[in-house]
């Protein structure tokens, strides 16, 4: 396949950007959490809601759910980027292994989140597109390249 090299290098480019754009949402999120500000870490996630309607008394266990999220956004974010990385140079293990973390995360904050009408298009809806967009692109040319081998 004669553009194999450059869609994965642009896949890479959308890992990189949404692996940055998750690493600084997990640094957030856990940051409010540090600091007892559990109303400002759910309107940095949910931000379609009124952070009026925020401000209340939290258990702290929904604190630590919370930024138990952060944590997981943090890693996600960390293996993606470095997926990334192996993605540019054609390993097929890191298109896999990018898919299914960054590309499931993203599915339970489509479901729960963008479906639930919780978020605003962007940031959030936007990181969806551009995991879906590197996935896409990514096994277009696994499968493609797979296929065209087998044929040879």
């Amino acid at each position: 396949m004669k553009n194999a090299s450059l869609l994965l290098k642009i896949s890479a480019i959308l890992w990189i950007i949404w692996g940055l754009v998750h690493i600084l949402a997990g640094v957030l999120t856990m940051n409010f959490i540090l600091s007892g500000d559990i109303p400002s870490s759910i309107a940095g996630i949910a931000d379609a809601v009124d952070p009026s309607t925020l401000q209340m008394i939290y258990p702290e266990a929904a604190g630590a759910i919370i930024g138990q999220h952060g944590f997981n956004l943090f890693w996600i974010g960390i293996a993606t980027f470095v997926s990334a990385f192996y993605i540019w140079k054609g390993n097929k293990n890191a298109i896999f292994f990018a898919a299914i973390t960054g590309g499931l995360t993203d599915l339970g904050y489509f479901l729960f989140l963008d479906l639930g009408g919780f978020v605003k298009f962007v940031p959030g809806t936007v990181m969806t597109i551009i995991s879906y967009s590197a996935i896409i692109i990514s096994f277009y040319v696994y499968f493609k390249t797979k296929k065209d081998a087998s044929a040879e």
